[in-house]
């Protein structure tokens, strides 16, 4: 039987446009250090250390996890690196979890960042591949199609995104951690904000952030005397081919059995009722309706009737992104 493996301690950098007061060393040992103070712990305590990290092209370092090791204490211990590109922010906590409800570690230090102001994301996602010619859309470039289809399919208005960029902008604000916030901001201001890839407007769109988030995770016994642990009760990760016939990437088919098994591992047999809120990887405001029927949390063709009945909002029955989401914090 696996163990049970707790969350016990937390920690985040102030996310920023640009960190140039921290080298990457400095930003991630800045989260490590406060969710190492948070859990009661100290560098010693901890027997592994798990690195999320997107594209190592964001920063221009190959494998920055070499030289972060001293920073984050795991000289002489166990050392993982996770790349998931978008998605590393999860499976880099799953990952970690998985070795304490393996009974392998008893405290495991996992921490993801990036410091995308050292290098050129748009570059580092539009580069040349061997024997075809660069497009230079960036990622706006290659989901606004996508998006498009979501809309062919789905009847959703034309503004379902703009709601989307609202709520999230007005909830980046009562978040102190949060890169970018619009005081005061409006739906007139962003639905006149640039068009950058019909239908994504410049406001619907996530910032390039320097930032970065840890925890400690621990066994049962190790978390012992922690004051208030946030047990685990499920994980589930899945991948899927960039290419077959009949991929959907509207509605991705891993996606959909990903949540499937992350529902009945933790008993859940109604994940609208059952879930208080979300924090999902919304990185332009459309994806937010798609990823609630991918999800389960709608029928197929009716996330957008969420947004619109207001259920994802802040006080509405199903709270998405109350920190402002990848919409406003992006590393």
């Amino acid at each position: 039987m696996a163990e049970r493996c707790a969350v016990v301690g937390i920690g985040q950098t102030k996310h920023d446009v640009k960190r140039v007061d921290v080298s990457q060393a400095g930003l991630v040992r800045e989260a490590a250090e406060r969710a190492l103070a948070d859990a009661g712990c100290d560098w010693g305590d901890i027997d592994a250390v798990v690195v999320g990290k997107a594209p190592d092209m964001f920063e221009g370092v190959m494998m920055p996890e070499l030289y972060l090791a001293d920073a984050l204490g795991a000289t002489g211990k166990p050392m993982l690196r996770v790349h998931t590109a978008g998605s590393v922010g999860g499976s880099t906590a799953v990952v970690a979890s998985s070795l304490i409800e393996a009974g392998i570690h008893e405290r495991v230090l996992t921490v993801a960042y990036e410091k995308q102001s050292e290098s050129n994301a748009m570059w580092a996602l539009t580069i040349s591949m061997p024997f075809s010619v660069a497009v230079v859309a960036g990622a706006g470039g290659y989901f606004a199609p996508l998006i498009r289809a979501y809309i062919a399919r789905s009847g959703a208005p034309e503004d379902t995104g703009i709601r989307v960029a609202l709520k999230d902008r007005l909830n980046a604000l009562k978040n102190p951690y949060a890169h970018l916030k619009v005081p005061d901001v409006t739906f007139e201001q962003i639905a006149s904000s640039p068009m950058l890839w019909d239908p994504i407007r410049y406001l619907e769109t996530c910032p390039s952030s320097d930032g970065a988030c840890a925890m400690v995770l621990s066994s049962e016994q190790a978390a012992s005397g922690a004051e208030k642990p946030a047990w685990v009760h499920s994980t589930a990760m899945r991948s899927e081919p960039t290419q077959f016939a009949g991929r959907d990437q509207v509605n991705p088919h891993a996606g959909r059995v990903c949540a499937a098994e992350l529902y009945k591992k933790a008993g859940i047999t109604n994940p609208r009722q059952e879930i208080d809120c979300c924090e999902i990887y919304v990185p332009f405001s459309w994806f937010e309706p798609m990823w609630m029927e991918n999800l389960g949390f709608a029928e197929e063709g009716q996330g957008w009737r969420m947004t619109y009945e207001g259920a994802t909002a802040m006080d509405g029955d199903m709270p998405i992104n109350c920190s402002g989401g990848v919409l406003s914090t992006n590393p």
